[in-house]
């Protein structure tokens, strides 16, 4: 016997992913013993490339202020390290809770050493961006070919 689902609105479809989400944390927070196992982190996600001159580091600090943060460049790692403030509130029920609060602190080996004393960072709209120029040595050389 098949049985026939009917189409649902967007909605209601959403109400279904967040029972699902519920149902998971309940089953994994019976074999932790913490009720929320999937809790939110309080560190930044993190994106980082290169070109041929610089690498850059971008990190998502959505509510933070620029007093918060701390960064520290050596030539093999960059540190971001600071403290996501939780907002004050009264006489509230939380329904759902993903944004993570507290401090935090990251280091990332840098895949090619830098030079610390031209960094620059860059705080707008909740993005920090550190733009990290590289040691000459790490920077592509062209090798000129003769023929003979």
């Amino acid at each position: 016997m098949m049985l026939g689902t009917r189409w649902q609105p967007v909605a209601d479809v959403q109400a279904e992913v967040n029972r699902l989400r519920d149902e998971m944390d309940r089953l994994f927070g019976r074999w932790t013993g913490r009720r929320f196992p999937l809790a939110p982190t309080t560190y930044p996600m993190m994106n980082v490339w290169e070109d041929d001159e610089n690498l850059f580091v971008e990190a998502e600090l959505p509510g933070m202020e620029l007093g918060d943060l701390e960064i520290y460049a050596q030539a093999d790692h960059l540190a971001v390290k600071g403290e996501r403030k939780e907002p004050a509130y009264d006489k509230i029920t939380w329904h759902r809770r993903e944004r993570g609060y507290g401090k935090f602190a990251r280091v990332l080996e840098l895949p090619v050493p830098v030079d610390e004393n031209q960094v620059q960072a860059a705080f707008k709209g909740g993005v920090l961006t550190v733009t990290l120029p590289k040691r000459p040595e790490a920077k592509p050389r062209r090798i000129e070919v003769r023929a003979e």
